[in-house]
């Protein structure tokens, strides 16, 4: 689950990380008046989406009067802001965040992340903070310092001083800039986080360090914890079938193919997804129906794939394990006949009662297509998606 800045800002406040005034913003003259309340002779104006990049696109502007923020606002809300990470479609702007303005004198990069490998979190810091980071870490990875931080003495007083002073922060500034990577390591800890990162963090003209953005992203498994963050949640940033899945805990992505998936458990999920690119095909989600799969939900899966109007055929791929092959059937064929299916349907199932759902399968007299395996299941549906 992703969260907007200000949010994101509001939460690494609460840990002691000295960020900017702001006021989000819902209309043009909330942000006028929300400048009015800062004061002050410059403003920053910020699109707020669930994506980076948005300097680069046009999503961030300084304003030097009450009348440049009334024209950056009405530019900026409700334009579809286009980034490297929204897609070509861009993402449509319905919240502003007015910021005071700042001195920057440097710009900074830290973030926490889990580091798969030690199985700890590790912050990583820059001195090249800023809109390149991504060509930072891509041209001179020797510029992004990592630290692992053992989860029982926590980000030490050493270390972070250390990570401070690699990236350019000086000595009389080392106690806020301490403090900052304590507070970012303790929210990211408390709340769950899968990621927290201030791009930039910056070094200011009097040498505050001040967090001039947030990005935090939580990992929805614990979000039961934390009810105050899932009322941050904003669902007109989310995709709306991945939403409807989420009603009928279906895990659910869509995807730019035409080639349908339904299958049960996320590793099976992503080699049926690898196969099907093998034999030339696209597919057009993700979706685990889980170990528990109803004929409800193997249903409500099926309308969720078929809104999508790329789609031009389904592989449904089961593994009866927790989940018999003829509660699967049966789900696919009261599926099928609800939807009224249009598209070609190859299923392939094996395990549990394997043979009872594919007799069911056989006897039901819709136009399913068999295969035994991944192989064959995969090579039968590029087929039946190109006809």
């Amino acid at each position: 689950m992703k969260i907007h800045e200000y949010q994101g800002k509001e939460l690494l406040k609460r840990f002691g990380v000295t960020v900017p005034r702001g006021i989000p913003c819902f209309s043009v003259d909330e942000a006028v008046s929300a400048a009015q309340a800062l004061g002050g002779p410059v403003w920053v104006v910020k699109a707020q989406i669930h994506a980076g990049g948005r300097g680069k696109g046009g999503g961030v502007k300084l304003a030097r009067s009450l009348d440049e923020v009334r024209t950056l606002a009405s530019q900026i809300l409700g334009m579809q802001l286009k980034t490297h990470q929204t897609g070509p479609e861009g993402q449509k702007v319905r919240r502003l965040l007015i910021e005071e303005g700042a001195d920057i004198r440097k710009e900074l990069y830290v973030g926490m992340v889990v580091d798969r490998v030690s199985q700890r979190v590790c912050l990583m810091a820059s001195s090249e903070g800023g809109m390149d980071i991504e060509e930072v870490a891509a041209q001179t990875p020797e510029k992004i310092h990592k630290v692992t931080i053992d989860p029982v003495a926590g980000l030490t007083d050493a270390q972070a001083d250390d990570a401070a002073r690699r990236i350019g922060i000086p000595d009389a500034s080392l106690p806020q800039a301490r403090a900052v990577l304590q507070g970012l390591y303790r929210a990211f800890w408390e709340t769950d986080a899968s990621l927290a990162e201030i791009n930039p963090l910056i070094l200011t003209g009097d040498g505050n360090v001040i967090a001039l953005d947030a990005k935090m992203n939580f990992d929805e498994n614990a979000l039961f914890r934390h009810p105050d963050i899932v009322e941050l949640r904003d669902l007109d940033e989310e995709d709306p079938a991945e939403i409807e899945a989420s009603k009928f805990d279906l895990a659910y992505i869509q995807l730019d193919g035409n080639i349908g998936c339904l299958v049960n458990g996320a590793g099976l999920a992503m080699a049926t997804m690898d196969t099907i690119k093998l034999f030339g095909g696209e597919p057009a989600n993700f979706l685990d129906v889980g170990g528990g799969a109803t004929t409800e939900k193997v249903t409500e899966a099926f309308k969720i794939m078929l809104r999508n109007p790329k789609l031009q055929a389904i592989l449904v791929n089961i593994f009866g394990g927790i989940m018999r092959c003829d509660v699967i059937a049966e789900g696919v064929i009261a599926a099928s006949r609800a939807v009224g299916l249009k598209v070609p349907l190859v299923v392939r199932m094996k395990g549990t009662n394997e043979e009872l759902g594919k007799k069911m399968l056989a006897d039901s007299g819709l136009p399913i297509i068999s295969a035994d395996t991944m192989a064959e299941a995969a090579e039968k549906v590029v087929a039946a998606a190109a006809r």
